[in-house]
C-alpha cells in the first residue's frame, strides 16, 4: 500500500501456533507485518531466533518490518536485511556503530530504521536522520505487548517530525496503539503505526486494521 499512512500489525500478540493463518487474516489490509525480535538481553523478553524469523520473512505474503530489540544489533541486523526483510530497525541504544550499520542495511537493499526508547531524546541523535528511512518512537518501554500508550511521548513525536522536515522518512510509533490512541499519535505527526494486541485481540483482526486506518485518516 505504502501511502502516506501505514498500519503495520505486530504479530507478537498473534497465535504463534498458527502464525501463517494469523498473518493471512490481515495481510490484504496491512502495509507491512511488524516482526518484534527480542533476545532477553537488551529487553527482558525472548521471541523468535533468526532461523524462525527467517522462515516468517520467507513465508510472509507482504513486506516485513523487522524491529530488532537485541544487543548484537550491528551484526545481526545485516542478517535480517539479507534474509529479505523490507525494513530493518535497530535501537540506537544498542548500536555500537549506528552510522555504519544503517548504511550497511541500506546497501543490502532494505529500508533502514532507527528506534528510540522512551528515555532517549531525539535531539541527541538528529545527525542520524540522513542515514535512515524510518524513525521509530517507542510509546511504551520495549519488551512486552499490551502496555499502556505513553501520551507524554507525543512531544518527542512532534519534535521528531520537525527535525525530519521534508526528508522522506517514515515516522513510526509502537506501543499501546489502539482506536483510543492512534489519532493522538497521528495529530502529533506520526504516519506509521504498529498495533499488536489491539489487532489480534479483536474478534475480526482485519476489520480492526481497517478501523485503525480510518481513525488515523480522519485526523
Amino acid at each position: 500500500m505504502y501511502n502516506d499512512l501505514r498500519i503495520t500489525p505486530s504479530i507478537l500478540n498473534a497465535d504463534h501456533s498458527v502464525l501463517n493463518e494469523e498473518i493471512a487474516r490481515i495481510s490484504s489490509v496491512s502495509d507491512l507485518i511488524h516482526l518484534d525480535i527480542m533476545d532477553d538481553l537488551f529487553v527482558p523478553n525472548l521471541t523468535w531466533d533468526f532461523a524462525a524469523a527467517e522462515k516468517i520473512i520467507a513465508d510472509c505474503p507482504i513486506p516485513i518490518d523487522a524491529h530488532l530489540m537485541i544487543e548484537d544489533v550491528d551484526r545481526i541486523s545485516l542478517d535480517y536485511a539479507d534474509a529479505g526483510a523490507d525494513s530493518v530497525t535497530i535501537h540506537v541504544e544498542a548500536a555500537k556503530s549506528a552510522v555504519t550499520t544503517l548504511r550497511a542495511i541500506r546497501k543490502i537493499g532494505a529500508r533502514a530504521g532507527l528506534a528510540l526508547k522512551p528515555g532517549t531524546e531525539i535531539d541527541s541523535h538528529a545527525d542520524l536522520l540522513n542515514e535512515i528511512d524510518m524513525l521509530l518512537i517507542m510509546t511504551v518501554e520495549p519488551g512486552f505487548g499490551g502496555q499502556k500508550f505513553m501520551k507524554n511521548m507525543m512531544d518527542k513525536v512532534r519534535r521528531s517530525k520537525s527535525l525530519i522536515g521534508d526528508r522522506p522518512i517514515w515516522l513510526q510509533v509502537d506501543g499501546g496503539v489502539s482506536l483510543d490512541t492512534i489519532a493522538i499519535a497521528r495529530e502529533a505527526g506520526a504516519d506509521t503505526f504498529v498495533a499488536g494486541s489491539a489487532v489480534f485481540n479483536a474478534p475480526e483482526p482485519a476489520l480492526m486494521v481497517e478501523m485503525l486506518r480510518q481513525r488515523a485518516s480522519d485526523v
